[in-house]
C-alpha cells in the first residue's frame, strides 16, 4: 500500500507541473509597448493621488490651526468675561452687605 501511495504522489506532482506549464502557455504576455503604457498610467495615477492627499493634508492642517487658535481666543474671552462677572457679583454682594450693615446701624439708632 505504501508503494501505491508514493506512485500516486509522484503522478500527482508530475501532472501538477504539466498542468502548470500548460497554463503558463495560455497566458497572454504584454508587449513592451503595452507594458510601458501601463507603467506610465500607474505612475501618473499614483502621482495625482499623492498630490490630492498632500493638498488635503495642507488644507486640513491650516483649518485645524485656525480652528484651534479661534477656540483658544474664544475660551480666553469667555474666561475673562466670566472672571469680570464673578468680580462684579462679589463687589455687588460686598456693597449689598455694607448697605445692610449701614441700614441696620441707622435702624438701631
Amino acid at each position: 500500500m505504501a508503494k501505491e501511495a508514493t506512485k500516486k504522489d509522484k503522478k500527482n506532482k508530475k501532472s501538477f507541473f504539466k498542468d502548470f506549464k500548460a497554463e503558463l502557455k495560455k497566458v497572454i504576455w504584454p508587449t513592451p509597448k503595452q507594458l510601458f503604457k501601463n507603467t506610465v498610467a500607474v505612475i501618473f495615477i499614483v502621482i495625482v493621488t499623492a498630490v490630492i492627499v498632500f493638498v488635503l493634508d495642507v488644507v486640513f492642517d491650516a483649518l485645524n490651526i485656525y480652528g484651534i487658535n479661534h477656540l483658544r481666543s474664544a475660551v480666553k474671552n469667555s474666561v475673562v468675561v466670566e472672571e469680570s462677572v464673578t468680580e462684579d457679583l462679589e463687589n455687588s454682594n460686598n456693597e449689598a452687605a455694607e448697605l445692610n450693615e449701614t441700614n441696620n446701624e441707622i435702624v438701631e439708632e
